[in-house]
């Protein structure tokens, strides 16, 4: 499909979409396009920039924003154990002394992980959702 911007000879400018560049032009000649606001139907192809895609993400540079986040999660898998769903009964376990400390990362609820604030253990949100870890 092609999308033209078009004109009538009255000043209004609005879109078509044909099939291609002859398909337009065989209907216009048969006096099926016209334009939307008049109903005028001598309408004319008026000028319009290509449409040329955006560069990939990939392609481009990350904002200083983008690359610190991505510092903060490369960190963060690099030096600490994933538990996923287990990470509110690991973290207050640790808290109690009834498992070795260390570093964890994982996923809870609002509600749950507020408790645990409430509660003094340690915890903190991550600015990203973990990377699930699949067996």
């Amino acid at each position: 499909m092609i999308r033209y911007a078009l004109r009538c000879d009255q000043g209004h400018d609005f879109d078509g979409w044909f099939r291609s560049s002859e398909a337009f032009e065989t209907t216009r000649a048969a006096g099926h396009v016209s334009c939307m606001h008049c109903g005028s139907a001598k309408v004319e192809k008026s000028l319009m920039a290509p449409a040329v895609p955006a560069a990939k993400k990939e392609d481009t540079a990350m904002t200083p924003a983008e690359a610190a986040l991505h510092a903060l999660r490369q960190q963060v898998e690099a030096n600490s154990d994933y538990v996923g769903l287990k990470f509110v009964d690991e973290a207050r376990a640790m808290h109690e002394g009834r498992s070795p400390a260390r570093a964890i990362h994982g996923e809870a609820k609002i509600e749950e992980a507020r408790k645990l604030i409430e509660e003094g253990v340690p915890v903190a949100p991550l600015p990203f959702i973990p990377r699930q870890k699949t067996n």
